[in-house]
């Protein structure tokens, strides 16, 4: 997402859309524009991808650079994905070993039935919607699972409500120095579990830190091309992919523009 000074001094958001994702393309393409009206772009709301960063710095020299909070946010999400998965595969190596064990004795294993009814191994695999929700949004069924897993994995707990605290990093203050002392603290909280998911999060994080505290001077972001871009996804998605790119462009752009 682009934004960019008008004519009258004013401005203005420029969304740029161009066909595939290799950055010598696409810097191609862009420096078709003229130089001067490169040079208006104030700021650039981009991912954390090299080639995006690379496109933006041959492009839009003059342009502040804004590391989305969506990104951002994604990331920590992903990795509690990821602590999730790897509780997964130790449910599942224990249950293996104990089914061994009685085995050997002749005699049947019957996992522990958690108090909703889940084993454990099945409560890691129906837990991963309701770690990306908030807690007022639950269902009732979420809410019983995720007591349970905060009770037997506190890891889970603790990350999940930080990354909870990070959504309200975003939501709660809009100066740069103020977000800058509190993702510190936030870093620190993170950092002391020495977890290696969320400490590739917090080095990912710190080879990025002043494009994303930009985002706290006015809180700009590309929430608005993500949505397209969404919508854009569905619409092919229920046609099964595109043949005819003339007649997709064209119905959605009746649908959409």
């Amino acid at each position: 997402m682009l934004t960019n000074k008008d004519g009258h001094g004013g401005r203005g958001t420029l969304v740029a859309m161009v066909k595939g994702v290799k950055s010598e393309y696409i810097v191609q393409k862009l420096q078709r524009l003229p130089a001067g009206r490169r040079a208006m772009v104030e700021s650039v709301t981009m991912d954390m991808s090299n080639s995006m960063y690379k496109i933006v710095r041959s492009c839009f020299p003059n342009a502040e650079q804004i590391v989305d909070r969506f990104h951002v946010q994604k990331l920590m999400y992903d990795a509690l994905q990821d602590l999730r998965i790897r509780h997964r595969w130790e449910a599942l190596n224990e249950e293996n070993r104990m089914k061994a064990m009685y085995k050997e004795k002749a005699m049947r294993y019957v996992p522990e039935t958690l108090p909703n009814g889940d084993t454990m191994r099945q409560l890691l695999v129906r837990c991963s919607r309701l770690l990306v929700r908030k807690p007022n949004d639950w269902t009732e069924s979420q809410r019983a699972r995720a007591e349970i897993l905060f009770e037997r994995l506190p890891d889970m707990k603790e990350f999940y409500f930080l990354a909870l605290r990070l959504g309200k990093i975003y939501s709660d203050y809009d100066n740069k120095d103020v977000a800058r002392t509190k993702l510190a603290l936030w870093f620190n909280q993170v950092e002391a579990w020495h977890y290696d998911e969320f400490d590739i999060v917090i080095k990912t994080f710190m080879n990025h830190y002043e494009r994303i505290l930009n985002y706290f001077h006015d809180k700009r972001t590309n929430a608005s091309a993500e949505s397209f871009n969404c919508k854009l996804k569905t619409f092919r998605a229920e046609f099964r992919g595109v043949n005819d790119l003339k007649f997709y462009l064209y119905r959605v752009k009746q649908l959409y523009v």
